[in-house]
């Protein structure tokens, strides 16, 4: 817009209404967080543009699409933009984004989301997903020092189905007495610097459990578990130190080091802020595993533009700020 024209526009505020200026002001607040979403997006492909088609580092600028800048691959020939093969490619609305994101770190429901943004609720489940998708993949790959195992139970849930194999449970309800096949296991094992690792189990002996330790466990780990003897048969396979804990005779810490209080305390606060969203699907269980993870990394310096970049697979949020 040339001076003159900026210039006779801008005395004209004077005669919008307070409707009209709210509407402005959101006009402009969209834009300004379009362009920051741009920004943060593109932050990395602009440090070192890699085709992510081939690996290739020959490309070249072919115009600008969504805001976003395109290249082309000298090689393959292939065409593509920052959000090229990331869990965020081909949403649209990237000016809600730091808006949608925010409501995933105050852990609000899909509907609250969806208002809190301005959008459908089918297009803030679509979002919740396809936001969490990288968190959910990314866990620690080796522990260090002293790692605490423990399993934690939920009940199997088939929310949102509309056929369900058994009876309804109303309000969440209780798996019937004696039956494990209705609790799905899920081992969580934790280090003392707060690296963190989580994996839905299809049973809980050492048949389930050894191919998921394995590669977490080098042979100067020290184990420390609760007094289930798949733990021991694991820990003399993989050669490591294992130190369990007896709880049920009350045997809550050895020799005033090994103990598995860190992995129960993360168990317990797990499973309280599941409790806001009145049952998880299990089809979505490990979604909510990852989401909860990066929300454990970051703490309470967590910022929209964090987890957005969590949302695209840069930022490792798998290990604890600080020690516990």
């Amino acid at each position: 817009m040339k001076t003159a024209h900026f210039t006779t526009w801008l005395a004209q505020l004077n005669a919008l209404n307070r409707g009209q200026k709210e509407r402005l002001r959101s006009a402009l607040d969209r834009r300004e967080n379009a362009a920051e979403v741009i920004r943060l997006i593109e932050q990395g492909l602009q440090e070192k543009p890699l085709c992510p088609h081939c690996g290739n580092t020959q490309l070249q600028r072919w115009g600008v699409s969504c805001g976003l800048q395109r290249y082309r691959c000298r090689q393959c020939r292939h065409t593509f933009n920052a959000l090229t093969h990331t869990p965020l490619a081909r949403l649209r609305h990237k000016d809600r984004w730091l808006t949608y994101t925010q409501a995933l770190i105050d852990g609000v429901s899909v509907r609250q989301a969806a208002s809190c943004c301005g959008v459908a609720k089918n297009t803030s489940f679509k979002w919740r997903h396809r936001f969490l998708q990288s968190p959910a993949r990314q866990k620690a790959q080796q522990m260090q020092g002293i790692a605490e195992a423990d399993e934690t139970f939920f009940l199997e849930s088939f929310k949102g189905k509309r056929h369900l194999p058994r009876k309804a449970r109303k309000r969440g309800g209780k798996a019937r007495r004696g039956t494990a096949t209705e609790h799905i296991a899920v081992l969580v094992v934790r280090d003392r610097e707060g690296a963190t690792a989580d994996f839905r189990l299809t049973g809980v002996s050492a048949r389930e459990i050894e191919p998921v330790l394995r590669p977490l466990l080098s042979t100067d780990v020290i184990l420390c578990t609760d007094g289930a003897a798949a733990y021991t048969v694991i820990a003399k396979k993989l050669g490591v130190e294992h130190h369990p804990v007896n709880l049920a005779q009350g045997v809550r810490v050895r020799r005033g080091a090994y103990h598995i209080q860190n992995v129960n305390a993360y168990d317990s606060r797990l499973k309280q802020w599941l409790a806001r969203f009145h049952g998880v699907a299990t089809d979505y269980l490990e979604s909510y595993l990852g989401w909860h993870r990066m929300l454990e990394r970051f703490g309470k310096s967590i910022l929209p533009g964090m987890c957005l970049r969590a949302a695209l697979g840069k930022e490792r949020h798998f290990q604890q700020a600080t020690a516990t």
